[in-house]
């Protein structure tokens, strides 16, 4: 069995928020149009933890996320090598944790979401996710 990994995708709230992913209870991740978050979504695996990052106005980490189907052909590309993943909520942070946070934590300043701020799906290291837990006052 895979070890379990960690991510990050982003969402402007405004296009889908996560009251809305919650309201549906699961949600095709499709639309990503870049390589390098197309080549992460596949890597992703079934029971992967992901953060849910507002982008836009908010710019925080608002929630959690579980994988439930690993990458898959993604069904709105009408052209091209596209992939898509299954995400499921699990639960929101008691309190979000903004990209300010973020970027003066010395354990989550470095992640994708800071270097590359333009990536949709991001790996997260295990420290950093278990530290955007521990900011965020929630547990898994």
């Amino acid at each position: 069995m895979a070890k379990k990994q960690f991510w990050l995708v982003k969402q402007e709230p405004e296009s889908y928020a996560w009251s809305t992913f919650v309201a549906e209870g699961r949600s095709a991740w499709t639309g990503v149009r870049n390589f390098q978050a197309r080549n992460n979504l596949r890597a992703m695996q079934e029971g992967d933890w992901v953060a849910y990052y507002h982008s836009g106005d908010g710019k925080e980490v608002v929630g959690l996320a579980k994988v439930a189907r690993a990458a898959y052909a993604d069904p709105t590309a009408t052209e091209g090598d596209w992939s898509a993943v299954d995400l499921v909520p699990v639960k929101a942070l008691k309190t979000s944790v903004t990209l300010a946070v973020i970027k003066a934590d010395p354990v989550l300043r470095d992640m994708a979401l800071v270097r590359n701020s333009r990536l949709s799906v991001s790996p997260v290291s295990e420290e950093q996710f278990r530290r955007l837990l521990e900011l965020g006052q929630t547990r898994i």
